[in-house]
């Protein structure tokens, strides 16, 4: 089963795909990064969904979702996950989130933790770094200066290795970051200005994943701490991956992936 919706809630039309052979399998939610679209997951969707059924969506303002009117927090995008569950039918979940899908799935877990049964957090952080509210103001002003093309070429250069840049591989994530809206992009970029999860870190009692990718800058140290907080979280990094490492390098994703399942059924 594949089929592509759009649901209306929470004053936007938010596009997400049903995937998964097992009518009965476990639901994994899967929630994209800044910049990109329901389809940085196809690699993980395609090594899944024979055993399980599977959510993704479109953030607000990225890929077919609409983009919002004013500013977005945490608690808007968090709501739009809920929504989807609603909508759904899906009781539990495990919640899959890259980048700006942690604090997202964070927020979820902070209002409704029995929603969640499992949690894989890649490439995310908990709170805003220190410096991350003048870096995301600047990163925004950029946008609005060069347009979207400029955005997804600076971000290819941050995400990606020199070596996967050269091979090519990396331009379909460039065209999907140029795709996004500058108003889905910036009221996100918005967002990650100013959030702090840290605290509700220790209150997390369901099975948990961290992934890295192992050339993300501090990103692998900044996880560690994470998983230091979160009983029982288990840590992993992916070798010769930057930011998105389930695109960079799926293979060895999927490998994490799947044992962290397997070790923790549902």
């Amino acid at each position: 089963m594949s089929e592509v919706f759009r649901i209306d809630a929470n004053g936007v039309s938010i596009a997400c795909r049903i995937d998964g052979e097992d009518s009965q399998g476990p639901w994994l939610v899967f929630s994209n990064s800044l910049v990109t679209d329901l389809t940085v997951w196809d690699k993980q969707v395609a090594a899944l969904s024979r055993r399980f059924r599977i959510l993704r969506y479109d953030q607000r303002g990225h890929g077919k979702t609409a983009a919002p009117e004013g500013a977005v927090r945490f608690p808007d995008l968090a709501a739009d996950v809920l929504s989807l569950l609603d909508h759904f039918g899906i009781a539990r979940c495990t919640y899959i989130g890259l980048s700006m899908g942690a604090p997202t799935g964070l927020q979820l877990y902070a209002g409704h933790p029995g929603r969640i049964e499992r949690f894989v957090f890649s490439d995310g952080q908990a709170a805003t770094a220190a410096t991350g509210a003048g870096t995301w103001r600047e990163r925004i002003e950029f946008a609005r200066a060069k347009g979207m093309e400029a955005v997804a070429d600076a971000t290819v250069e941050r995400w990606f290795s020199p070596e996967f840049i050269a091979s090519g591989r990396a331009e379909p994530a460039r065209r999907m970051m140029a795709a996004i809206s500058m108003e889905g992009y910036a009221a996100c970029a918005g967002a990650l200005q100013d959030y702090d999860f840290a605290a509700g870190l220790p209150t997390i009692s369901v099975p948990t994943l961290l992934i890295a990718g192992a050339r993300d800058g501090a990103m692998p140290t900044t996880m560690r701490r994470m998983g230091e907080a979160i009983p029982g979280a288990e840590m992993t990094e992916i070798p010769d991956a930057g930011h998105i490492p389930n695109f960079e390098q799926p293979e060895l994703f999927n490998h994490a992936l799947i044992g962290f399942l397997d070790r923790n059924p549902v």
